[in-house]
């Protein structure tokens, strides 16, 4: 509650007092007086808000255990994401590609949403019997949101789970696992794990009528542009929303990292929940340092103010 926060200042801001010999330590001090007023103003900000975007990114679901491959460590077996989620790598080795995503599909899973999922689908749940509404823009593809219950979700990079064939174009939710008996077993990250090797007529197949054919992930790969349809939908809520977060996103993946900067330009506040700064901090109105399930809960719990 705000109360809260504004007592803990207070508090911190006496014992800061007794400190001044420590320069450091007063500094972080400070730091911690600020971040008590911005949960207070943030709560404040969130208290008055019609329509809430929320932008969210890796972070979120590298929290429930899901690799993000991204810089070191990135890797499945001996490839980089960048070298496999590509049209032209499917089209080379299809069975490679679809164990790597085997792989992902079958560990995300084996995982659950975290407190930064399950807070978000609280607060669109609440909210909406107000008369109010909140949208997730999510980057991942894991579906981690939607399990956790958030019903308003703009998936700008696809899904995990589903499919589109490349014959027919048909775009299919598919939750199997394994996908295909084929791909039982296989995907082992191991990077001294052969390739499978999987005959392309026992991958994956379209079952859109007679079709039979060849299915890929409905996934957004490097070198394709994103769904205009939902770059649409994307448009429209960023310009009605009044306040926006954006919750365990780097802010270099484009075009996604200008959608809150762009909302920030027209004087809407934006609140980064970050584990770290990014190159798009100093453009927002809060930053909430720390894990995304410490921060993000607190910051969306109910306000005194809400009715219901």
């Amino acid at each position: 509650m705000i109360p809260r926060q504004l007592n803990t200042g207070r508090l911190i801001a006496r014992w800061c007092s007794r400190t001044s010999g420590d320069s450091g330590r007063r500094k972080d001090v400070v730091d911690m007086v600020r971040s008590a007023s911005d949960v207070s103003e943030f709560r404040k900000a969130f208290s008055k808000a019609k329509h809430i975007a929320v932008l969210t990114g890796a972070g979120v679901s590298a929290e429930s255990g899901v690799p993000t491959f991204r810089g070191e460590g990135g890797y499945w077996r001996k490839w980089q994401a960048q070298e496999l989620a590509t049209p032209e790598a499917f089209s080379r080795n299809p069975s490679r590609v679809w164990e790597f995503y085997h792989y992902r599909r079958e560990l995300v899973l084996s995982r659950s949403p975290n407190a930064a999922h399950r807070a978000i689908a609280e607060c669109e749940a609440r909210l909406s019997r107000q008369g109010r509404s909140v949208v997730v823009i999510a980057q991942n593809i894991d579906e981690l949101h939607r399990r956790a219950g958030s019903q308003n979700i703009l998936e700008i990079h696809g899904s995990l789970f589903k499919t589109r064939c490349m014959s027919c174009g048909n775009v299919a939710a598919n939750h199997k696992s394994p996908i295909c008996s084929a791909l039982g077993g296989k995907g082992a990250p191991d990077p001294n794990m052969s390739d499978a090797v999987i005959p392309v007529e026992d991958l994956p197949r379209c079952e859109n009528g007679s079709c039979n054919g060849l299915l890929r992930p409905h996934v957004v790969w490097f070198g394709e542009t994103l769904d205009s349809n939902i770059l649409t939908q994307v448009e429209k809520e960023l310009e009605i929303c009044d306040l926006c977060l954006v919750v365990g996103t780097s802010s270099i993946v484009y075009p996604a990292a200008m959608f809150a900067p762009q909302v920030a330009s027209r004087g809407v506040p934006v609140a980064e929940f970050n584990r770290e700064a990014t190159p798009a901090t100093n453009r927002f109105m809060f930053h909430f340092p720390g894990p995304c399930g410490t921060t993000l809960p607190p910051a969306l719990e109910r306000h005194e103010s809400e009715v219901i």
